[in-house]
């Protein structure tokens, strides 16, 4: 494998707030506490040590979860390394997308292994879990029930609502076929659809399933995949949510970092509520509302006094889940995190909680901007280099890429930007001794002059357009090379399935990425097959 790195400056489908966490831009500096560094975590590490965290109950908790897992040895001695003092986790998160989704779900866990082995080389009396968080309590399933692949989407249709990792996985069926016709009669040299097929009829919820085949892809890593949606986890965090209901902490504080972000030239990104939880029931998911003295679960028929919603809080912890505003404290309460490697939206929303972690007493981890990466396959690159391209070229419109594509291959002269400042200087000429004659004609002439000039740019658009006709079949190439490496015109990660990769290099796939993928490392990764 060839590996490149592009500035992210120079890739223009970031968004700006993303690109000045990334480089560090110091108008920032007052929204995150530790600056991206090996370095930094030796104090990361000294401030999380003063957290109480609850290691006993988490480490049973995630152990009774790898009790029915195959292949989890290693899994479970991450796990039980966490009793430790010196053991820490750097955590990344994702919704439990359709056969994982995007790309950047399979990249944001390369790159916090990628973190926590450096980080075990760096500090050797200490350890180091890497850590992937499925969202299993979101109920967004538009966002979830679907996968590109090869080109084609991949639907789950589920009439079920509320928590998405609580849905069954019966329905999955039809997906599955679509999928087996997608790879073919004889699936994958790598029997790829038979793990995928494991997971999904071997585990009654969506949940179990999803935490069952991350497992097997980075069963060999060292990784440690936990759904924390667990009652004895919750129950943990209930004097923090108690106070989330009963004294509306974070909204304020969130609003006034956005307004300090707003005020540094930086968007807002959560949208903070009185009350930053949702009530969990039988193929729901609602908001909790306070009206007057009473507590209502939104779109329901449930109202509980203040003294029976403490009550239910304490009986049924299970049923409160933090949204997104709550998540993050809800993580790094039950975990032992030094870092959060998240993509630049994640990092926005890191940002606003600073205050509010403060607050409630925890530790702010370091937010790490996760890699991106764009694949270029052996195919693309030989296109690219047949065309005589720069891989850099296609970040940019298709449009533009064919227009100079096309001034560069041409042998006429295609630009008629000599005549047109021939033109500007005639009617300059003209338009002063016009005035001198008659200061009213001086308009005249300027308002000619501007008409002739568009007479002449368009001209030089047709000389354009059928010198265009020349190269048909390189331009139809050029277009097909981008709708690949950039679909939809947005980034290949966010968009493609891994499987569009992993269909070509095989189970090797992970450990390029693993070895490539380093977060601490400025800049978009560019990766070109061999």
């Amino acid at each position: 494998m060839q590996i490149d790195h592009i500035p992210f400056q120079e890739v223009p489908q970031f968004s700006a707030n993303d690109v000045a966490y990334a480089t560090g831009d110091p108008a920032l500096r007052p929204f995150f506490r530790y600056p991206v560094s090996l370095e930094s975590f030796a104090d990361v590490m000294a401030d999380k040590a003063k957290d109480a965290t609850d290691r006993a109950l988490l480490v049973r908790e995630l152990l009774d979860q790898y009790a029915g897992l195959p292949n989890a040895d290693l899994a479970r001695t991450q796990v039980q390394s966490l009793l430790n003092g010196n053991a820490w986790t750097v955590i990344t998160a994702h919704q439990p997308a359709l056969f994982t989704g995007p790309l950047y779900f399979i990249y944001k866990i390369c790159s916090t292994i990628n973190l926590a082995r450096q980080l075990n080389e760096r500090y050797p009396d200490h350890h180091v879990v890497p850590v992937f968080i499925t969202g299993g309590e979101d109920h967004d399933f538009e966002e979830i029930n679907h996968a590109r692949i090869n080109g084609q989407r991949i639907t789950w249709e589920n009439d079920e609502g509320g928590a998405v990792g609580a849905m069954s996985t019966a329905t999955l069926g039809p997906v599955l076929a679509t999928l087996r016709e997608i790879l073919g009669g004889d699936v994958t040299p790598w029997d790829i659809y038979q793990r995928f097929h494991r997971a999904y009829t071997g585990y009654a919820t969506y949940g179990e399933a999803t935490v069952a085949f991350v497992h097997d892809l980075f069963s060999g890593t060292g990784l440690v995949v936990a759904d924390p949606s667990r009652p004895a986890l919750k129950a943990a965090f209930r004097p923090i949510m108690e106070r989330e209901i009963f004294e509306q902490v974070s909204q304020p504080l969130i609003e006034k970092t956005q307004a300090a972000l707003a005020e540094a030239g930086f968007s807002g990104q959560a949208h903070a509520r009185d009350i930053n939880l949702f009530y969990l029931s039988p193929g729901r998911r609602d908001r909790i509302v306070q009206d007057g003295e009473q507590y209502q679960i939104l779109n329901t028929e449930l109202v509980f006094s203040r003294e029976a919603l403490r009550q239910e809080l304490h009986d049924h912890p299970e049923r409160f889940s933090p949204n997104v505003v709550m998540r993050p404290l809800f993580q790094e309460f039950t975990f032992p995190n030094l870092a959060y490697v998240g993509g630049g939206g994640e990092i926005a929303y890191w940002l606003e909680r600073k205050e509010q972690f403060a607050v409630f007493g925890l530790n702010f981890p370091m937010l790490i901007r996760r890699n991106s990466v764009l694949w270029i396959d052996q195919k693309s690159q030989k296109k690219i280099a047949k065309l005589g391209l720069d891989y850099r070229q296609l970040f940019r419109a298709t449009d533009l890429i064919i227009r100079d594509y096309v001034a560069e291959q041409s042998t006429n002269q295609l630009s008629l930007a000599p005549e047109l400042a021939q033109l500007h200087d005639l009617y300059n000429s003209i338009a002063a001794k016009a005035k001198a004659v008659d200061p009213t004609l001086e308009g005249a002439a300027l308002a000619d002059a501007t008409r002739q000039a568009k007479v002449i740019e368009n001209f030089e658009g047709r000389l354009r357009r059928i010198e265009k006709q020349r190269f048909d079949q390189a331009i139809e190439q050029i277009r097909a090379l981008r709708e690949k490496l950039f679909p939809n015109n947005s980034l290949q990660e966010r968009t493609d399935n891994f499987l569009n990769l992993y269909l070509e290099v095989g189970e090797p796939l992970f450990d390029t990425l693993i070895e490539a993928l380093n977060p601490l490392q400025e800049g978009m990764v560019v990766i070109m097959s061999e």
